[in-house]
């Protein structure tokens, strides 16, 4: 009895393995899937045939095409959104009370393309996912519930490095960041085209070294350029009541 006991562990291990595989190959179909049609252009089918299984067993791992959408996000974005997290507090323990705005923006945006440039194939099907769905109304309650904490790290560390800045133009400013970064991921080779070929969409390298430094000057060009508008508004005012003064004398 014992002896039979030891031969069937292994055994149940290779089903278990299998079936964890058999999940991931699931997965990556779908992610490429997902990446270029989007959740209504793609079938259950569409993915057991990338797959080469029957579309039965797709309802073995997933209810529906829903949950299967979701699982895929799901995978990969805990993952940059912990390591972005993690680089934002390290980063923010760092500096103190020096933080900058490149600092942060190097943080959070630098941390997650490393994950596309050192990922392989699968991470860039992630990230031409991840711009697609960022775009959709299906992906706005994932973005939401995975990527809020992380940016609502990142925005604290900015209002703390743009002292003054209004908290619109902070947003904004984050709002044109993220705008950027999808449409980095998606690399839709429009750059490629426009620079005949001096600048390519798949040169994840090339965005990292440029992306937030670009940015932060942006967001600071935007705080300062706000507060001198302000000042300017508020100057005529003070003009009037001088001038109102001094007919009255």
């Amino acid at each position: 009895m014992a002896e039979r006991a030891v031969r069937k562990t292994p055994q149940r291990r290779t089903k278990a393995a299998q079936r964890a595989r058999t999940l991931e190959r699931i997965l990556d179909a779908a992610e490429y899937l997902f990446s270029r049609h989007g959740l209504n252009g793609v079938a259950l089918r569409d993915v057991a045939q990338r797959v080469g299984v029957h579309t039965s067993l797709m309802h073995y791992y997933f209810a529906d095409k829903q949950r299967l959408f979701e699982a895929v996000f799901t995978r990969r974005a805990g993952i940059t959104s912990s390591r972005r997290l993690d680089a934002l507090d390290r980063y923010e323990r760092e500096a103190g009370a020096s933080v900058t705005v490149e600092g942060a923006l190097r943080a959070f945006l630098d941390t997650d393309l490393e994950l596309y440039i050192e990922g392989g194939k699968g991470w860039k099907n992630f990230a031409a996912f991840a711009a697609r769905v960022s775009n959709s109304p299906e992906g706005a309650a994932l973005m939401d519930l995975h990527f809020d904490p992380v940016v609502l790290k990142l925005i604290g560390i900015l209002k703390r490095a743009l002292p003054g800045c209004a908290d619109a133009d902070i947003f904004w400013g984050y709002d044109f960041v993220s705008g950027a970064l999808m449409h980095v991921l998606a690399r839709t080779g429009r750059i490629d085209r426009l620079s005949g070929g001096v600048c390519q969409s798949e040169d994840f390298a090339a965005v990292k070294d440029r992306l937030a430094g670009f940015m932060a000057a942006g967001f600071i060009a935007l705080c300062a350029d706000r507060r001198k508008a302000g000042k300017s508004r508020r100057r005529p005012a003070v003009g009037r009541r001088r001038a109102r003064g001094a007919a009255a004398r």
